[in-house]
């Protein structure tokens, strides 16, 4: 079996920052990117002043253009309607 037929699927992810703002992002591998966001000096600008960072909220996708299409409809969400797309999810 080719390794091209087992894709690896792409995740957009939602983090709260300590002063409860969100961070959304698109990642391959969730765990490493909310260690960088948390730890390296890898993570994002934005929450490199704003740790700790936790992970609430993450969707997979088949590929790298989806999760990047579904993270630019999330963003123009307002606070309130990202919050009850959460809280279902949870």
């Amino acid at each position: 079996m080719s390794s091209k037929n087992t894709k690896k699927p792409w995740f957009l992810y939602v983090v709260r920052c300590s002063d409860d703002t969100f961070y959304t992002g698109v990642t391959s591998n969730i765990d490493r990117r909310v260690n960088e966001h948390n730890h390296s000096s890898n993570g994002a600008k934005y929450t490199k002043t704003r740790r700790p960072v936790q992970l609430i909220y993450w969707r997979d996708f088949k590929d790298r253009s989806a999760a990047q299409k579904a993270e630019y409809k999330f963003k123009k969400l307002t606070r309130c309607q990202k919050e009850k797309i959460i809280n279902e999810y949870l």
